[in-house]
């Protein structure tokens, strides 16, 4: 496995910074959170960049991980990340119209008890951007997947404002389509990089603004950061930084080369990722003091997404369950 990042992935990574730099200041994260319609004009830039879904995800990783660092929102994840591989997990007929950028869609699956694996249960939670998508993919018991239209949906306030989740009804989508536990077990897989590369993103945020913090701020005639203890937070934060940011690669590469380890790849990355996702909200918030925890300060926006991400798809602890399991399962046999 070759591990190196080519010249084409530092341009695509380098065109996404430029992208989200002109196109996605916090002042718009912030008017999303009461309006949004207002991330419609940022939507208009990213529907281009939609073909990458359909790609090596590695591509997407280096993506998302830039719009994590600028907090995007709109439909952009939930259809690159979720919708886009199961359509192609299923050959469904509308994959081309959604890597062209001409709709957008999102995946229920989770049920009541919020877990994500195919279900009975007719009301699906944490449904990414459910009152705005084109279409749902409905993941049932089976497991089956049934792609419908709009579907009633229940806005969800969490501790994310930067993301929109819903709850949604889905008994009027339908039978569907039978699909091989294995396919639904690959498309998860899948987010769950996908989300852990969007999370490296918003840490990188949440370390270099708390770098540049300590740098500057003075206690004592000195800054802040020329204290150890200081000292200390940063360099754990910047070592769970590096440690997420290459399971999280690692598990993009095994997957794209089909590596008999992507499957504890996968898990180990979104647990790493939001290991320093959390550290670096934790520890960015306790450096920053008293400034942080004003509303007009971005700390808090990005601390939000950190949180609210190492919920989404599951926890770091699940995850860590799920990777024992698989390490005990071959002793088991």
């Amino acid at each position: 496995m070759d591990f190196t990042i080519t010249e084409d992935q530092e341009l695509l990574r380098s065109s996404a910074r430029q992208l989200m730099a002109g196109e996605c200041p916090t002042s718009l994260v912030r008017a999303h959170m009461n309006d949004p319609r207002s991330a419609d004009p940022l939507w208009a830039h990213l529907r281009a960049w939609m073909g990458i879904a359909g790609g090596p995800l590695v591509d997407l990783c280096l993506f998302l991980e830039e719009t994590g660092a600028a907090l995007a929102p709109g439909p952009f994840f939930p259809t690159a990340a979720l919708f886009a591989p199961l359509l192609a997990a299923v050959d469904h007929d509308l994959l081309p119209r959604v890597l062209d950028g001409d709709v957008t869609g999102t995946v229920a699956m989770a049920g009541a008890d919020g877990v994500w694996a195919p279900n009975h249960d007719p009301t699906k939670t944490f449904v990414p951007e459910a009152d705005s998508v084109d279409h749902i993919a409905v993941v049932g018991a089976g497991p089956s997947v049934m792609v419908a239209g709009r579907l009633p949906a229940r806005h969800v306030a969490t501790v994310d404002t930067t993301r929109r989740l819903a709850e949604v009804d889905t008994t009027s989508a339908g039978a569907g389509m039978a699909v091989s536990p294995d396919a639904i077990r690959d498309v998860l897989e899948r987010a769950y990089v996908a989300l852990a590369a969007e999370m490296m993103g918003t840490a990188r945020w949440l370390l270099e603004a708390t770098l540049a913090y300590a740098k500057s701020r003075e206690q004592f005639g000195r800054p802040i950061g020329a204290f150890q203890a200081i000292q200390h937070k940063l360099a754990n934060v910047a070592l769970a930084y590096e440690r997420g940011w290459s399971a999280v690669y690692y598990a993009a590469m095994a997957i794209d080369s089909g590596d008999p380890d992507r499957h504890r790849a996968a898990h180990v990355a979104k647990a790493a990722a939001g290991t320093a996702a959390t550290l670096a909200a934790k520890d960015g918030i306790q450096v920053h003091g008293g400034i942080g925890y004003t509303w007009e300060h971005d700390l808090h926006l990005f601390i939000r997404r950190a949180y609210g991400s190492e919920h989404l798809l599951g926890t770091s602890g699940w995850h860590h369950d799920r990777l024992g399991e698989l390490l005990v399962e071959p002793a088991a046999r």
